[in-house]
């Protein structure tokens, strides 16, 4: 039994149809046409064009005829070797041409002709180069593209009890990665997560920050105390840094509801948002070092425990928002920008924040620049997919004598 697919319309009936020999000649000149047609860009062929209408109407002999070479060399900026030759070719055929129509002498337009198939094979060869570093590009951004997802994994909207948003700009645009660091993990002891900035950039910022990330990751999941986790990072860069590298990084944790642990080492304070939208700036109540630095200056980290109930957001960024200036050189006011676009979505705030900052500079970052956006959603808010980690008995906490602990302490900075 046979069947019919219905696509509309009225039935026609099929009619055979003859197929047409082509000979191989023809076919492969049609082929060789059709690529230089593709190849050829518009802009040269354009340039050619009028000046040969040019010389036609104006009957000027070989004054404008010099100026063909001008195709080509303007087809190497945008074409490949193939538009390049199909330009020139285009070129020496209408210079010749219009030589031999104004009868201008044999040695002049062998001259001209000469130099438009010189710039068509310099131009030619200029276009391959160029071709060829574009590729070659392309592949490094594959790779730092893959390496950026390797080193800072993509955040999920929802984390344990939290919704999450993260934005982050290199200051380097064909790297796509750069020196700051972010990560954020749901472990047995609650939801932990660090934003830091290492000194410098290129490759030796970018393995510092992955040596950052692993040390934390795994000391998440392993220490019950946040200090510890701290202990385990300065631990793995005092063997593994050189005397005058560093790291700046804010550590937080939240064991339980309602509180908020926070460990800043040398880095900018964070932004915590209470529900009612006020502002504060979480400064640190003892100043700790950068990461890398403890042996030199024998200070420790301590922890601030903050309260953090629904409805509450957290702001953790790098120095490359609050730095960037804009031509007046007057520096991003951080704070009252996150004051006006808050929102119940971090991913919209964010957006808002980073657009302003880009609007700020005027477009483009001169350093890395990282924002993690932490929201506490009430309990009459529609619930999330969230991101979990296995359940496990959390042993009690060491007493808090000697290791530094303080009560919480948040002081508002003027927005």
């Amino acid at each position: 039994m046979s069947q019919a697919r219905d696509h509309g319309g009225e039935h026609r009936p099929i009619r055979p149809c003859r197929k047409r020999v082509v000979s191989p000649g023809a076919s492969a000149r049609r082929r060789v046409a059709g690529q230089l047609a593709v190849g050829a860009p518009v802009l040269p062929v354009l340039i050619v064009a009028v000046i040969a209408f040019v010389d036609l109407v104006g009957g000027a002999g070989m004054i404008w005829l010099p100026l063909l070479a001008a195709g080509p060399a303007l087809a190497a900026t945008t074409s490949g070797p193939r538009g390049v030759l199909g330009v020139g070719l285009l070129a020496a055929v209408m210079g010749a041409m219009l030589g031999t129509r104004d009868a201008a002498p044999g040695r002049e337009l062998a001259a001209v002709l000469s130099a438009v198939v010189a710039v068509t094979v310099a131009s030619g060869l200029a276009s391959a180069l160029r071709g060829r570093r574009e590729r070659v590009l392309a592949a490094v951004r594959s790779v730092a593209e893959a390496a950026q997802q390797a080193l800072l994994t993509p955040i999920p909207a929802a984390v344990g009890p939290f919704r999450v948003a993260v934005r982050y700009s290199a200051a380097a645009a064909e790297a796509r990665i750069g020196g700051d660091l972010y990560a954020l993990v749901p472990t047995p002891y609650g939801v932990r997560l660090i934003v830091g900035d290492v000194r410098g950039k290129g490759l030796p910022a970018v393995g510092t920050a992955a040596l950052v990330l692993g040390v934390f990751r795994e000391a998440a999941y392993d220490e019950p105390d946040l200090l510890a986790v701290v202990d385990r990072i300065e631990r793995s860069l005092a063997r593994n840094l050189e005397f005058d590298d560093f790291v700046t990084a804010v550590v937080a944790g939240y064991p339980q509801s309602g509180h908020l642990e926070v460990v800043n080492c040398g880095h900018a304070p964070p932004l915590l948002v209470r529900e009612s939208g006020n502002v504060v700036a979480v400064e640190p109540t003892h100043p700790a070092p950068p990461l890398g630095l403890r042996a030199l200056t024998g200070e420790t980290a301590s922890l601030q425990v903050l309260p953090f109930a629904d409805g509450d957001q957290l702001l953790l960024y790098t120095d490359g928002v609050t730095e960037a200036r804009n031509h007046s050189r007057e520096f991003y006011p951080l704070a009252e920008g996150l004051a006006r676009h808050v929102s119940d979505e971090p991913a919209r705030t964010l957006t808002a924040l980073h657009d302003e900052l880009l609007a700020h500079v005027g477009g483009r970052l001169h350093d890395d620049a990282a924002l993690l956006l932490l929201r506490k959603p009430s309990l009459l808010e529609p619930a999330v997919p969230e991101a979990t980690a296995p359940e496990a008995t959390v042993p009690e906490p060491a007493s808090d004598a000697g290791r530094g602990r303080s009560s919480y302490r948040v002081q508002a900075r003027s927005s």
